[in-house]
């Protein structure tokens, strides 16, 4: 067996039930030995806490979030106790649905000898029809840039010094980036670092549409374009067809880069158009939200902020008193 890599996985929870015990179970017997340690936060109830222990054993340690670790987007919460909580220097904070090769992990490792951050490339391991959907979502995006993963990797050193990040934000990776950034850190998105993610229930993919595009509030112009996409197809029914033809061509481009047709079906490219006008409608539903709740609803709250800019950001860290110097 290989020497187990120096780093700590981390793997927020956050269960009502446990219908994805035994599959992440089973991950995690894989991926554990690999890890110098792996940690799960579990924020779930005690029901389900306590047999995800008995099913986990003694693969990882298995723990509550911190009880000063309260924030509206509870992954967060999880994130941030099990950087408190690892003990090596290099950390990969992987959702429940990542599922990382062995190769994917060294090289994210070796990434983040030379980055405070590194930002791998998601893809679907199985394509049932709302999979290949979503995936539209990340053509486009690599098409005009990177991916937004359920996964990254953080150099522990940088997080602690600069007081971890912000909690009570929907975009939650978005804003991890962006406060790295903001202190100075370097982050790379290397576009051709594959990491597998399981696809959710249909029903867990619809019930995420309004959220998902309530984070473009993070992202001004991208916001705009998608609430223009449903007014301009109104007042130009005739320009509909080169509309679609240029986001199948940009999803194409998207898959094609960096080896991404080996990972990404070319049905997502056909369905680049069907997601665009789907952003553009739900857009417009998330600007009703925030008109009437404030924020987009989130579980039981409600969370005003998709993510805050690297000039707040900056902005707040030149307000943060500073050491008396001796």
């Amino acid at each position: 067996m290989s020497v187990p890599l120096d780093l700590s996985y981390v793997v927020p929870v956050r269960w009502r039930d446990g219908e994805q015990r035994r599959e992440l179970a089973s991950y995690l017997a894989e991926i554990a030995p690999h890890c110098a340690e792996t940690i799960v936060v579990d924020g779930s109830p005690e029901e389900v806490f306590a047999a995800n222990a008995e099913a986990w054993g003694g693969l990882v340690t298995h723990v509550a979030p911190r009880r000063d670790e309260h924030w509206l987007m509870g992954k967060v919460s999880g994130v941030r106790t099990g950087i408190r909580l690892a003990s090596r220097e290099r950390v990969v904070i992987a959702d429940d649905d990542v599922r990382y090769e062995l190769e994917a992990l060294r090289r994210t490792a070796r990434l983040l000898d030379a980055h405070d951050l590194v930002r791998p490339q998601n893809y679907f391991s199985s394509l049932p029809w709302h999979a290949r959907w979503d995936t539209a979502r990340t053509l486009l995006n690599r098409c005009f840039g990177r991916d937004y993963p359920g996964t990254l990797a953080v150099r522990r050193s940088r997080l602690v010094a600069m007081g971890l990040y912000d909690g009570d934000v929907l975009f939650e990776n978005l804003e991890l980036i962006r406060t790295v950034r903001a202190h100075g850190g370097s982050d790379v998105a290397p576009l051709d670092l594959y990491v597998a993610r399981t696809p959710p229930s249909a029903a867990h993919f619809w019930g995420q549409r309004t959220r998902q595009a309530y984070d473009d509030f993070a992202l001004p112009l991208r916001m705009a374009l998608w609430l223009a996409v449903v007014p301009l197809l109104a007042w130009r029914r005739r320009q509909a067809l080169p509309a679609t033809a240029v986001a199948i061509a940009c999803a194409e481009r998207g898959r094609r880069r960096a080896r991404g047709a080996a990972f990404f079906p070319a049905s997502s490219s056909l369905l680049a158009p069907v997601w665009v006008l789907e952003r553009g409608v739900c857009a417009w539903l998330a600007v009703l939200q925030r008109l009437r709740f404030g924020g987009v609803r989130y579980g039981d709250s409600v969370i005003p902020v998709a993510a805050h800019s690297e000039r707040q950001l900056r902005r707040r860290l030149e307000r943060r008193p500073q050491p008396a110097r001796s």
